[in-house]
């Protein structure tokens, strides 16, 4: 099947930074170590085999497979597990909050441009073995974030009281959630395998963690997928040296605030994704997760009363890693340091704040892995492409916003012209004389030409508007079709990755859904990928999009 793709660029829902950096603007390259061709991860796989410390492969596979204890480990995600021991294996990873339910759709895109990623990557490197890898957000703490999903335009919300780091979270309330959920679903064979998906993560398990983990591990084992619980003891243990570098020396904060400082200077002024703190760490136990400062050479927790002098705390660390945990900035540093990375595949969000990071990275002596962005994907039924190709609409259209698509659709359908950039011109045209006169005469003559040509320019333009206006009102059933439509594959006018859970897909189309988008996904493409879904043949069909 030919694909169809359109550059990010041309899709106006990716920042100026990444697409910078995917035509790897020259400014840009300061801020990354290699960029994400399949030729460069020759390159990382020498480096990071030289400064990785393989001691900590048996620490992370041990680590894995206690973490692994009492799920059902497929043959092949065990034997990656097992792979991680050899010298010559090495990972491409991708991370994400433990959101409800998986949450918006492209966080299936993340993991499968990782399971493709390595797939490429062993028929380019033969020698070596890939293992990707899913890193669990186990650690943060924004609930709000991750306690629902959205199903057919309706939120699934589950409500209770929470804090400290979710992945410790107990799953009550999580019944009445699935109730609501099971109401909306049919009594189709797909209906029934959500249900018992749901069921047997959230009402069958301890924790948020356990839960995620075995949902994504029942979606994904079959494909290898390793996942992470970077909340860790014996992982963290291996982390203790940049835990007390961070507490006493800070390096993060003077790094990161170099770098955000160089990149706000830069021509295009890119907004700062994240900004460092003094520590970069937090404190968990329980239900608490709460900063850590220092002030006036002791260490606090705020809004507790644990505190420490420097050697105290520096103890606390010996005995307890466990208990500290990264933040967006670190975090990064913790995952480089214990996994034999090669890449991390994030979002456009995610990659921004990873651009900040290098010099860190190079300060504490890791190598910086090689950023890619994640597969980004539309997904257009059979009904929707029919209803495009009636229309007369490409995808591509439907990335404009809906104002400006519904002026293109009436002026392409409009037996009027309602340009009036020829009537514009010559009015310019006509002027030019008046104000070659008016160099001749007083500046007040001068100023009355140019006011009058102002004046008239706006007077076209308006009658412009009210033309466009009057043609719409004509062509209003087109219009509400094409809104509709757009309105369907863009909810919220936003990316319908963005808003939608996979399980509308999986409702549809079963295990057929995630066995194409694994078929499909170019990760190396680096362009949205539109996907025709053909009901009827349960297979993918090529859209139009771009013509390109």
């Amino acid at each position: 099947m030919q694909a169809n793709y359109i550059p990010y660029s041309e899709t106006r829902y990716f920042s100026s930074l990444i697409c910078d950096y995917l035509v790897q603007k020259e400014h840009l390259k300061p801020y990354y170590n290699r960029f994400s061709s399949i030729e460069n991860f020759k390159g990382q796989i020498k480096e990071k085999q030289k400064s990785y410390d393989h001691t900590y492969r048996d620490v992370l596979t041990n680590a894995l497979m206690v973490q692994y204890e009492g799920f059902d480990v497929s043959p092949h995600t065990l034997a990656n597990i097992k792979l991680l021991n050899d010298r010559t294996t090495y990972t491409v990873t991708t991370g994400h909050q433990l959101n409800l339910f998986t949450g918006p759709l492209y966080f299936f895109y993340k993991i499968i441009s990782a399971i493709n990623l390595c797939k490429a990557l062993k028929t380019s490197y033969p020698d070596y073995d890939f293992v990707p890898i899913y890193w669990m957000a186990s650690e943060d703490h924004d609930f709000e974030e991750i306690n629902f999903f959205n199903f057919k335009g309706k939120k699934v919300q589950w409500n209770r009281e929470a804090s400290g780091a979710v992945g410790g979270l107990d799953l009550d309330g999580l019944d009445l959630v699935y109730d609501v959920y099971a109401s909306q679903l049919d009594k189709s064979k797909n209906a029934e395998t959500l249900k018992d998906l749901f069921k047997s993560a959230y009402l069958e398990h301890a924790d948020l963690a356990s839960a995620t983990r075995f949902l994504v591990n029942a979606l994904f084992k079959d494909h290898g997928l390793v996942i992470v619980d970077g909340n860790d003891l014996c992982l963290k243990r291996l982390f203790v040296p940049y835990i007390q570098n961070e507490l006493v020396d800070q390096l993060s904060f003077d790094k990161v605030t170099e770098t955000n400082e160089k990149l706000s200077k830069l021509e295009k002024g890119y907004k700062i994704q994240v900004h460092p703190r003094e520590i970069n760490l937090f404190y968990i136990k329980g239900n608490l997760r709460e900063r850590i400062v220092e002030k006036n050479g002791l260490y606090e927790v705020l809004h507790t009363g644990l505190r420490w002098d420097k050697d105290e705390l520096l103890q606390e660390v010996a005995q307890h890693p466990d208990r500290f945990s990264p933040n967006v900035i670190l975090r990064p540093l913790y995952q480089e340091v214990i996994l034999p990375n090669l890449c991390y595949i994030g979002g456009g969000g995610e990659l921004a704040y990873w651009l900040q990071l290098k010099s860190n990275f190079e300060a504490q002596n890791v190598v910086f892995p090689i950023l890619l962005l994640r597969n980004s994907v539309l997904v257009v039924s059979q009904k929707q492409k029919v209803k495009l190709e009636k229309l007369g609409l490409s995808v591509a259209d439907l990335f404009l916003s809906q104002n400006d698509l519904m002026d293109k659709i009436t002026k392409a359908l409009s037996d009027i012209n309602i340009d009036f950039s020829s009537q514009k011109a010559q009015l310019k045209k006509q002027f030019q004389d008046l104000h070659q006169l008016a160099e001749q005469t007083d500046k007040s003559f001068k100023g009355a030409v140019a006011a009058q040509e102002t004046k008239q320019i706006k007077g076209l333009e308006h009658l412009e508007q009210r033309l466009l206006k009057a043609q719409k009102r004509k062509l209003s059933d087109i219009l509400e079709r094409a809104k509709a439509l757009q309105d369907e594959l863009f909810p919220r006018q936003g990316l319908q990755e963005r808003n939608v859970n996979f399980s509308e897909f999986y409702l549809e189309y079963g295990k057929a859904f995630i066995s194409k988008l694994t078929d499909n996904l170019q990760p190396l493409k680096e362009e949205f990928l539109v996907l025709g879904f053909n009901e009827l043949e349960d297979s993918i069909d090529p859209v139009a999009s771009s013509g390109k």
